[in-house]
């Protein structure tokens, strides 16, 4: 099938990788989170393990289901908290199009006007990305791969879906 994304699998052991290199550099800064939120579905494993392997609590916001109940609630919800003096890390898979981070990133600081209060956290970031990280595990230039990341946790998804999902922004991959 000629416009099929080229799949990239991501290994369980480069999952580990990138999520130390996240982990450190979570450790090492001054700036320290009171909550991990894992965006559904991508970002919550990756967030569970950073949640584990730093001692930071972990909550979870699902922004991909549509839900309002499991996402704007939950974002009117996680300002609050940051209008209350705490801070928040946001936990995604990959930064690719910025699409899901600069969303997540403008509702919640319309809320809050707070800059401070919030930051993300992903493996693979895409350095052409509408979207800003402040941690990464690693970085991608779009302009130059094409390649269509499988997490460990999505490689049980049949290839149609795989192949649907890469077809929702072909900028990506085409």
């Amino acid at each position: 099938m000629p416009d099929e994304p080229q799949f990239c699998p991501i290994s369980y052991e480069r999952f580990l990788e990138e999520m130390e290199t996240v982990a450190r550099a979570l450790l090492a800064d001054r700036w320290k989170p009171d909550f991990l939120v894992g965006v559904g579905r991508g970002g919550l494993v990756p967030a569970a393990y950073l949640s584990h392997r730093t001692g930071f609590a972990m909550l979870s916001v699902d922004h991909s289901s549509g839900e309002p109940d499991f996402a704007e609630a939950l974002l009117d919800r996680l300002a609050a908290r940051i209008n209350a003096g705490q801070r928040i890390l946001i936990v995604d898979d990959i930064n690719d199009s910025g699409g899901t981070i600069a969303y997540l990133r403008a509702a919640i600081e319309a809320k809050t006007g707070d800059t401070d209060g919030l930051r993300v956290a992903v493996l693979v970031h895409n350095i052409r990305s509408r979207a800003t990280v402040e941690y990464r595990g690693s970085e991608i230039d779009r302009a130059t791969d094409k390649s269509w990341f499988v997490f460990p946790w999505e490689a049980v998804a049949p290839r149609e879906t795989l192949v649907a999902a890469a077809a929702e922004v072909p900028e990506r991959i085409a």
